[in-house]
């Protein structure tokens, strides 16, 4: 990859303009506390890359510590992108994410650097790799409002029926318990009187991709778990949880009903002990390990597995520079 590539500015449409070469695009996925960052933090410092967020969760902004996000250490080693980019009471949709990717990866690789797109966020690393044409549908509140009060009172599945029945493509792609997905789904299909899986189309952007999938035994992974936990305990979660509350951020708001910051937030109200409040984001993260399971399969072909702490790095390296010398 060569610093004097010909860049034209990046264009309002989703996918950068196609380049005088494809630019080469790094993609690390997995789990959650598997070593996405401090793997990526490595390849991204040795090979003269930058880090896109692909972390739901770390675009927003004061919510650091429950949201794994790079430290300020490990940011000022390795440039990152679309972290801190909304407040709390913000929302961003795939859309706006990929068409955010988008112009990061092409901004970088135009400065002559790599992109490393990392993160356990499926929808936006398959957006942004497969090149979703998501439909341009904005939230409608007293909508999602009553889709969340069908599913307090009937149920998520019965909430997944009502899906299946208008649009069953979209209803076998998505988990049941992932509420707020069949919410956005049958959002999209009562807006716009069309099946969302109708309105989803794949154009695939200009790059050239390279999947890196991190994994580690189960048993290895959840004991990692715990132990990330127990360290955001240790490193200010309750009080970073306190402050977004005394900062006027409603305990309902996406962000702060997410893993880790509902659970303190339940012990900040006096609802559940400090000790359940931590078992419960622990049984809820490994909850969250299966759905992730969903987007990053073990038998994906496309995707390179490593155990972090089995490879060498070096070794990995010099797969990385031999691949950049095929595609580059």
């Amino acid at each position: 990859m060569s610093a004097e590539q010909s860049c034209p500015p990046t264009p309002a449409s989703a996918h950068p303009s196609p380049l005088s070469h494809p630019p080469s695009l790094i993609v690390i996925v997995g789990p959650t506390a598997a070593g996405k960052t401090a793997l990526a933090i490595e390849l991204a410092a040795a090979l003269d890359g930058e880090i896109v967020s692909a972390d739901s969760r770390q675009i927003y902004r004061g919510m650091d510590i429950g949201t794994a996000k790079a430290t300020p250490a490990e940011r000022a080693r390795v440039p990152h992108h679309l972290l801190d980019i909304v407040s709390p009471d913000q929302a961003l949709s795939v859309a706006e994410y990929q068409r955010l990717a988008y112009a990061a990866i092409d901004d970088i690789w135009c400065r002559g650097r790599l992109p490393f797109l990392v993160g356990g966020t499926g929808q936006y690393v398959r957006a942004v790799i497969e090149g979703w044409t998501v439909p341009a549908v904005a939230p409608q509140p007293e909508l999602r409002a009553a889709l969340e009060a069908q599913a307090a009172t009937e149920g998520a599945a019965a909430l997944h029926g009502r899906l299946a029945g208008l649009d069953p493509v979209a209803a076998a792609r998505i988990d049941p318990r992932n509420v707020r997905r069949v919410i956005r789904a049958l959002e999209v299909c009562l807006a716009t009187g069309r099946p969302i899986s109708e309105l989803q189309r794949k154009a695939p952007p200009p790059y050239r991709i390279l999947q890196i999938g991190v994994a580690r035994p189960r048993a290895e992974l959840f004991a990692r778990i715990d132990a990330r936990v127990d360290r955001m305990i240790a490193d200010g979660l309750v009080e970073e949880v306190a402050r977004l509350a005394a900062a006027g951020y409603a305990w309902n708001l996406p962000a702060m009903s997410g893993i880790g910051y509902r659970q303190i937030g339940e012990y900040l109200r006096g609802e559940i002990s400090l000790d359940e409040a931590v078992a419960r984001i622990k049984r809820q993260t490994r909850r969250f390990v299966h759905q992730q399971n969903t987007w990053f399969r073990p038998d994906d072909p496309q995707i390179r597995w490593i155990h972090p702490d089995r490879t060498p790095i070096a070794a990995l390296l010099a797969e990385i520079a031999a691949w950049l010398k095929q595609t580059g």
